[in-house]
């Protein structure tokens, strides 16, 4: 399928899930196995059933995209009445959907409550549609903690991290809004990819937020994702972006599996300290040291490099030689990122000429050298430009309910 993007960006209406935003259920959207069977525990299934009760609730939640329990028809009536009177299928609330000009979509998404001093943290998706793919940006935590110079998002302090129902969540969402649980219609603006490919087909961790910050969430998130009786997304599609947090890398590959991806944008640590204060506590020499050992890393599963492009910072011929250097022994590929501007910023992208040279030194050294096109500039839903106006939290308040 291919739809005609509109001619400016505009916001859409959206339906207000009032369910996600009232209700004091919990809602097993987003849920693991092993919560699914928590659940049916509480409400007195025997263990004998619960592991055909569980495949069922996943089968509606995840294959089907259920949002409510009748619907749920092969399990029984008795059952299905009790899930609804204790736990929800509530998704989080659409509050925004923007669409580029060249088709890319961004959600705002508000979550629900958390305690009673949470007003419903906020975060963002994106969704960046190809004729032949379509990937879906999603956040691990509301806010950052990583203040990266040249991103937006880390302008937008931590908030929390995101349990690993609200991230699996977003995928709910987004299939739901492409039209991609049976019975639903697909929209008639913006782009899809063509023929018979899904409207989802990979998942990157490179939302809002740290994700190996909030690694046991992610780990099991990803685990949800993969799972080839629901939303099935193959690990080799699930890529999740790391800023370098070094001691969790290993644990990445062995735990969960999914493709790596390393925010590096400079090859001297003096530089990189100043774009990505991180490296102070787990320098380039240690990152790349992590990398050589990733778990499953071979030619055709390679670590995806991020080189943010930023004028006469870091994108010199030599700079890129440097690069080749560093990398060199590592299964890998360089994504090339031209720097998307936003308001306030003290960076300029590389003019076209410097990155066109960057990538061929790059490329001849043997390795792919893609310049990603920068998605969704408009909206400010392109790398580096997602920031949510989530209401903070008084620090008052929040110490008056710890101490309840």
């Amino acid at each position: 399928m291919n739809f005609h993007a509109e001619t400016s960006p505009s916001s859409l209406p959206v339906r207000r899930d009032d369910d996600a935003t009232l209700t004091s259920k919990a809602s097993l959207v987003g849920a693991t196995r092993a919560e699914l069977a928590e659940a049916l525990r509480t409400h007195g299934v025997t263990e004998r059933e619960i592991k055909m009760r569980v495949a069922q609730l996943w089968h509606w939640l995840y294959f089907q995209g259920a949002r409510d329990f009748d619907a749920m028809l092969n399990i029984g009536k008795g059952l299905r009445s009790t899930l609804a009177a204790h736990e929800s299928l509530a998704r989080p609330e659409v509050v925004s959907e923007q669409v580029s000009q060249d088709g890319t979509r961004k959600w705002l998404l508000r979550l629900a409550p958390v305690d009673k001093t949470d007003k419903g943290a906020e975060v963002e998706c994106v969704y960046i549609p190809e004729s032949d793919r379509g990937t879906l940006c999603i956040s691990s935590q509301v806010g950052c903690t990583l203040t990266c110079r040249f991103c937006h998002t880390g302008t937008q302090k931590l908030v929390r991290n995101l349990t690993t129902r609200e991230i699996v969540a977003q995928i709910i969402v987004a299939r739901e809004r492409l039209g991609d649980f049976p019975g639903l219609t697909p929209p008639t603006n913006g782009l899809l990819p063509q023929g018979e490919t899904r409207p989802i087909t990979n998942i990157v961790f490179m939302g809002m937020g740290e994700p190996l910050y909030n690694f046991d969430n992610v780990r099991d998130a990803v685990g949800v994702l993969a799972d080839g009786d629901g939303l099935s997304v193959s690990k080799r599609r699930i890529t999740v972006s790391t800023a370098g947090v070094v001691p969790q890398i290993e644990r990445l590959g062995a735990e969960a599996g999914p493709m790596l991806a390393i925010s590096l944008h400079a090859v001297r640590d003096d530089l990189r300290d100043t774009l990505v204060p991180l490296n102070k506590k787990y320098p380039i020499k240690d990152l790349l040291a992590a990398c050589r050992d990733y778990p499953g890393a071979s030619n055709a599963r390679r670590i995806t490099f991020e080189y943010v492009m930023l004028k006469g910072v870091n994108d010199s011929p030599a700079e890129a030689r440097e690069l080749v250097r560093l990398l060199k022994g590592i299964p890998a590929k360089i994504n090339l990122i031209p720097f998307n501007p936003w308001p306030g910023t003290q960076y300029e992208c590389s003019d076209w000429d410097k990155i066109e040279a960057f990538s061929d030194i790059v490329f001849d050294a043997g390795y792919a050298s893609p310049v990603r096109t920068p998605r969704g500039r408009d909206i400010l839903a392109a790398c580096g430009q997602l920031k949510s106006e989530t209401e903070k939290l008084r620090a008052r308040a929040r110490l008056a309910a710890e101490a309840e």
